[in-house]
C-alpha cells in the first residue's frame, strides 16, 4: 500500500457514494481526510440563503455521522477556505487536495486562488467533476460556440450519455496516522437564527441516507407517471430530490443509473438535462446572474411598487394560485414547480418588478436555491435569457388554476384567508406588461417616472430580507410540509413546466426550466 494523505474537499459533494472527490482523494492508497470549509464571503453577491444555510447545516452533520460509522470524520473550519485547507494539510501531512469543480462564477475565480495558494505551499490541487453528467462548458457547438437553446444542447448531451450513470467504486476511507482538531460543525454557526426556519424540519430530512429513499421511493412509484402528473400542483407528481441533489447528497450519475431503464423515465432525465443547461449557460455568460442575457432588455421599464412586491412576498395577491404558492413557498422552503411559474410571470409581467427582486426572494427562501438554476427560471419568465417565453406570454392565474387545480385542492391547502378581491385586473395589467415589452423591441425610451434594468443593488436591499417580512404584521408563519421535487434545484429544481400559451391559460407541449 502506497503511503501519503490527501483532503478531499467537499462542497456541494456530501455523500460517501458515488462520489468522485473521496474516490480520487484515496488513490494509491492514500488517506483520506474529507474537509468542508464555511466561507459564504467567498461566494460574492450570492451567499447561501436563509433556508439552504438550513439545510447545509444538517446535511454536514449527518455526512459527519455517516463518515464516523465507517472509521472517518468530516474535518471543518471557517474561512478563508485556503488557509484553512493549508492549515489541515499540514497538520496531517498531507500532499495533495481534491475537490469537485463549482462552476459560479465567484466560486471559479476563488478555486483558482485556492489553487494558486496551494501549489505555492508544494500542495498538488486536483480539480475533478464531480457534481453534473458533463462538465459545464464542454457540451458545445461545432467551432466551440455555446448552444443557447436547449433542445440541440440536449442533443449533444445524448449523444455522449454513454459516459452517464457509470459507477464509482466505494471510496476506501483509509485514516490519517492522526486527526486535526475535533471542531464541530455547530461552532461554524451556519444554521440562520431565523425563525421561520424551524419548521423546516417538520417537512424535510436532509442527508445522504434521506436522498437515496427519495430516489428509491420516485424510482419505484413515481418516474413512470411522472410525465402525465408533472404540473398538476394538486398531486404529489414530482420527486422531492432537488434538495438533496442540489448539496450533492445524491449525484446525476446515480440519478441517470436508476432512472434511465424504468418506464417515463426520459420526461425527468430531460430535466437534469436543464439543469446541465443552467450551468452550461452560467460558464459562458456568468454576467447573467445580475443582467439580463438579451441586453436590450436593459431597457424595460420596470416599476418598483413596494407595497405591491410585499403583498406577492406574503401571498395576499388576491389571486388564489399564486398565493398559495407564495405561501407553500414560506411555510415550506419549496414550492411547486407550476406554481412557481404562474408566480413568476405574475410578479414580472402583471406586477412589472424586476425579475432580480424575484430570484433574490426565492434564493433565500427555498431549500433547494440554486444560483444557475435560479437565473434561468427568472430569466426565462421575463424573456430576456435563453430559449426564454417570448415576452408577451403572460400566465393568466386563473386560468392556470383551473388547469392545473381542477379540484382547488392546492388552493384551499395553502391559500387560507385570500383577500376577497384580486390587487388588480389581469387584463389591464397584461395590457401594460405588452405596452412595457414593447419599449424593449421598438427601441422608445422608458415612459416618465419608471426606471429601467440598471446594475443591481446590494443584496441587503435587492432581496427585501425575510427577517423584515418575519417581524410585519400578519405575516404567514411557516406550518410545514410540500409536496415534491424534481431533479434541478432554486428555481429549477422541478419537474419540467410547459411553457403558457400566449393566452395564458393552456400549455404547449414545450417545456421550459421549471
Amino acid at each position: 500500500m502506497s503511503g501519503g494523505t490527501a483532503l478531499a474537499w467537499l462542497r456541494l459533494d456530501l455523500r460517501i457514494e458515488d462520489n468522485p472527490v473521496l474516490s480520487a482523494a484515496s488513490q494509491g492508497g492514500r488517506a483520506v481526510v474529507p474537509v468542508f470549509v464555511w466561507a459564504p464571503e467567498e461566494d460574492g453577491a450570492w451567499p447561501p440563503g436563509q433556508a439552504s444555510r438550513w439545510w447545509l447545516a444538517r446535511s454536514l452533520t449527518s455526512l459527519d455521522r455517516d463518515l464516523r460509522a465507517r472509521g472517518s470524520r468530516l474535518v471543518v473550519r471557517r474561512g478563508p477556505s485556503a488557509a484553512g485547507l493549508i492549515e489541515i494539510a499540514r497538520s496531517v501531512g498531507a500532499d495533495r487536495v481534491v475537490w469537485g469543480a463549482r462552476p459560479e462564477p465567484a466560486l471559479a475565480a476563488r478555486d483558482r486562488a485556492v489553487a494558486a495558494a496551494l501549489r505555492s505551499n508544494g500542495l498538488d490541487p486536483i480539480v475533478i467533476n464531480s457534481a453534473f453528467l458533463a462538465e459545464p462548458g464542454t457540451i458545445v457547438r461545432g467551432g466551440g460556440q455555446p448552444y443557447r437553446v436547449f433542445t440541440p444542447f440536449w442533443q449533444a448531451c445524448l449523444a455522449v450519455s454513454d459516459e452517464f450513470g457509470a459507477a464509482i467504486a466505494p471510496p476506501e476511507l483509509r485514516a490519517p496516522a492522526i486527526w486535526p482538531d475535533r471542531a464541530t460543525v455547530e461552532s461554524l454557526a451556519i444554521a440562520p437564527a431565523a425563525a421561520w426556519t424551524a419548521r423546516l424540519a417538520q417537512r424535510w430530512t436532509p442527508g445522504e441516507t434521506a436522498a437515496r429513499k427519495a430516489l428509491g421511493r420516485f424510482a419505484d412509484a413515481g418516474v413512470s407517471a411522472y410525465e402525465a402528473r408533472r404540473d398538476r400542483v394538486d398531486l404529489e407528481g414530482t420527486s422531492e430530490l432537488s434538495a438533496h441533489l442540489h448539496h450533492g447528497e445524491v449525484g446525476p450519475h446515480q440519478v441517470w443509473r436508476a432512472l434511465r431503464r424504468r418506464p417515463g423515465a426520459d420526461a425527468f432525465l430531460r430535466q437534469l438535462g436543464w439543469r446541465e443547461f443552467g450551468y452550461h449557460l452560467l460558464v459562458h455568460f456568468p454576467r447573467t446572474t445580475d443582467e439580463p442575457l438579451r441586453p436590450e432588455f436593459a431597457r424595460l421599464p420596470w416599476r418598483e411598487d413596494e407595497a405591491e412586491f410585499d403583498a406577492w412576498r406574503r401571498g395576499r395577491t388576491g389571486f388564489a394560485l399564486v398565493d398559495a404558492g407564495m405561501r407553500q413557498l414560506w411555510e415550506t422552503g419549496w414550492m411547486h414547480n407550476r406554481a412557481r411559474m404562474v408566480a413568476a410571470s405574475f410578479l414580472v409581467k402583471d406586477l412589472l418588478v424586476d425579475w432580480r427582486r424575484g430570484a433574490r426572494w426565492f434564493w433565500d427562501t427555498l431549500v433547494d436555491g440554486d444560483l444557475a438554476n435560479n437565473t434561468l427560471g427568472w430569466q426565462w419568465v421575463a424573456g430576456c435569457g435563453s430559449d426564454a417565453a417570448p415576452y408577451f406570454r403572460v400566465l393568466n392565474p386563473d386560468l392556470q388554476a383551473q388547469r392545473f387545480d381542477p379540484d382547488g385542492v392546492y388552493r384551499a391547502r395553502w391559500a387560507r384567508a385570500v383577500p376577497a378581491a384580486p390587487m388588480l385586473d389581469h387584463s389591464e395589467a397584461r395590457a401594460r406588461a405588452l405596452a412595457a415589452f414593447e419599449t424593449v423591441r421598438a427601441k422608445v425610451k422608458p415612459p416618465p417616472g419608471s426606471r429601467g434594468h440598471r446594475p443591481t443593488r446590494s443584496t441587503a436591499v435587492a432581496r427585501s430580507t425575510t427577517a423584515a417580512l418575519t417581524s410585519a404584521a400578519g405575516c404567514p408563519t411557516r406550518p410545514a410540509r410540500p409536496a415534491a421535487t424534481s431533479p434541478r434545484g432554486s428555481s429549477p429544481c422541478r419537474s419540467s413546466r410547459r411553457r403558457g400559451s400566449r393566452a395564458s391559460g393552456r400549455s404547449s407541449r414545450t417545456a421550459g426550466p421549471w
